[in-house]
């Protein structure tokens, strides 16, 4: 508690506001979570001491930073990210939401197609960021089934088998990976993404208004957010509708949707342990073998 009453009067010096309280709020399973009360404004702040955490916070900085500059879909705007005491933190605005409706869905449908219609060069981003609590490589490529091969699946596919989660036989060869990404995903262009699209990455604000939370973000296939949006659940008929209406569904859905999800499902195999061992398997052994 110490540290904590340290780190408020930091951030308060900081803002050059009063923090008149603050406490405990659920805010995900990696960072702890405050929210900070001046009187007149409420502030999210998230706190996590691991070695990772400040550059953590930074990337997250700079993924928010770029949906925000997009114009298409609110976020949560960041006023602070650093370090005291080896405790970093990242400081935002607090958002207050609410349970959505259909209409509130289909803003959120409409908003993240005006997301995805957000053009850039080339795929990858401006730094390396994360993918929950593992490093996520963003290496710039000018074609999407290499970026998405080396940059996303095959590290993936390397940790789970230095972790002795996975079986050597497991991993298909490259040119095989690339050759089947190519004809599945066809011609791609470089698309801001939020790029860890559950359903507990978006608020509904009490007013309705849309809002993305603890990105993942670089340019690439705008199906990589709707495949990852169908994993866990989470969004209903009216989020996909309005999406579509937009962005039309592109040949090869399902099998698309199946190879984006291999990523996500590698990611909680290598988070979360072997749980994810059969839905990782089945994958690999329909597609690759």
């Amino acid at each position: 508690m110490k540290a904590m009453n340290r780190l408020v009067s930091y951030i308060s010096e900081c803002i050059d506001e009063p923090i008149v309280t603050f406490k405990p709020v659920s805010g995900g399973s990696i960072s702890s979570a405050y929210r900070l009360e001046t009187g007149v404004k409420a502030y999210f702040l998230k706190v996590n001491r691991k070695p990772t955490a400040l550059p953590m916070f930074q990337a997250e900085k700079e993924g928010l930073r770029a949906i925000e500059e997009s114009g298409t879909i609110a976020v949560p705007h960041v006023h602070l990210v650093g370090s005291l005491s080896s405790q970093a933190f990242l400081l935002m605005d607090h958002v207050k939401s609410k349970r959505p409706d259909g209409s509130d869905y289909q803003r959120l449908g409409m908003q993240l197609a005006r997301l995805h219609q957000t053009a850039g060069e080339r795929f990858g981003f401006t730094g390396d960021n994360f993918i929950g609590s593992l490093p996520q490589s963003n290496r710039n490529h000018t074609d999407w089934s290499e970026f998405y091969w080396r940059e996303r699946i095959l590290p993936q596919l390397k940790m789970a088998r230095q972790k002795g989660l996975l079986p050597e036989k497991a991993i298909p060869p490259e040119a095989k990976a690339i050759s089947l990404f190519t004809q599945v995903f066809g011609e791609v262009k470089p698309v801001l993404l939020h790029g860890d699209l559950w359903g507990g990455n978006y608020l509904i604000a009490s007013d309705g208004t849309p809002y993305l939370i603890d990105p993942a973000t670089y340019y690439g296939h705008s199906m990589v957010d709707i495949a990852m949006s169908h994993l866990f659940g989470g969004f209903s008929s009216s989020f996909y509708d309005a999406y579509h209406e937009i962005i039309p569904k592109p040949d090869n859905y399902v099998q698309q949707i199946e190879l984006y999800q291999l990523y996500y499902l590698l990611v909680h195999l290598n988070l979360f342990g072997s749980g994810y061992y059969a839905s990782v398997a089945s994958i690999l052994k329909r597609l690759f073998s």
